[in-house]
């Protein structure tokens, strides 16, 4: 039997059916200044004149323990900042301010400050203050050695330049841009296919460049901030999907409007060896990786249709990957 990413113990389906038992009551908290619904990439709360607030949360997930087992601490502190402002800009929105979250059972004091000390980097690179944090020590609660993460961003956007799927029209163009990599997700897959082929992190190998697998799997998530000003400088920029949880399936639908899906042409990019090295030696079925990981498309863009160019010409690794069509299917990506 093929390992799959529920059988590494993650079940994206556990998190649909945990939201929809509380959405009601999520509701209930709602004021006049919230736009919008639980589901999306961010949270709006409009404030004063036209200024959109755009708040944002996650973590790293267990990429954590392969910086621990690697020594790559750095990494996850950029990751989670970069995976902030990412689902930021999905809504639209520049980064304005950040607060962690590093929990342990007890502080290593180098550890804690490569961690945060790249948090604040990521931080200063895109403009975004460090406000503040919680450092918790929780013995008994956590590994020797081991720690957790959670970031929250807010970003601000004018509400007339807020990115809406209801603007996403048929026949739009689909403009992705590459990932370094699995970025902050599919770990626990990653992860369980290592142990269990056996797979060693440190050696050099071929498929990657003469590269280690620990290096390819602790690249960095690349941020896409001066990307998406760039195209919003040329083109109109409709929506944006940010391929995270859940692979292409999980995220892209949420860029696009009720009865409109994605024709996406898979021949249009070369999948990075990574994701070949790692489905491979995990018998993962092709469905699988496209369902857990980005398969090196880490954002998608949708673009009116007729600008495709000047979107390309304006960000020379993008790619053009598909259009939007009309779709009534239960999955809304068509791999054309």
């Amino acid at each position: 039997m093929s390992t799959t990413y529920r059988s590494a113990g993650v079940d994206v389906r556990r998190a649909t059916d945990a939201l929809s038992r509380i959405r009601d009551r999520v509701a209930r908290t709602k004021r006049p200044e919230v736009i919008g619904d639980i589901g999306a990439f961010g949270g709006l709360f409009r404030v004063a004149g036209d200024l959109v607030l755009v708040a944002t949360t996650d973590g790293v997930g267990t990429k954590l323990e392969l910086a621990r087992r690697l020594d790559r601490h750095e990494a996850v502190g950029a990751d989670l900042v970069n995976h902030c402002v990412n689902d930021a800009l999905a809504m639209g929105a520049e980064p304005l301010f950040f607060l962690d979250y590093f929990s342990t059972s007890r502080i290593q004091p180098l550890v804690f400050e490569r961690v945060v000390g790249a948090m604040a980097d990521a931080c200063a690179a895109q403009g975004c203050a460090l406000l503040g944090g919680e450092t918790a020590e929780m013995p008994g609660m956590y590994a020797e050695g081991a720690y957790d993460l959670a970031g929250f961003l807010v970003g601000g956007v004018a509400r007339d330049r807020l990115l809406d799927p209801a603007s996403v029209r048929e026949g739009d163009a689909l403009v992705g841009l590459p990932s370094t990599g699995l970025h902050t997700n599919g770990y626990s897959l990653a992860r369980a296919i290592v142990d269990r082929a056996g797979l060693d992190l440190g050696a050099p190998r071929p498929e990657l460049r003469g590269g280690t697998l620990g290096d390819a799997l602790m690249a960095v998530h690349r941020c896409y901030l001066e990307d998406v000003r760039a195209l919003r400088a040329r083109v109109t920029l409709r929506s944006i999907a940010h391929l995270t949880g859940g692979g292409w399936e999980g995220n892209l639908p949420r860029a696009l409007p009720d009865g409109l899906g994605a024709a996406v042409d898979r021949g249009a990019w070369s999948v990075p060896p990574l994701f070949r090295v790692l489905g491979d030696a995990g018998s993962i079925a092709e469905r699988e990786r496209y369902d857990t990981w980005n398969m090196g498309i880490g954002l998608v863009c949708v673009v009116a249709a007729g600008e495709e160019r000047d979107a390309l010409r304006a960000l020379p690794d993008a790619i053009l990957i598909g259009r939007v069509e009309r779709s009534s299917a239960a999955t809304r990506v068509r791999w054309a």
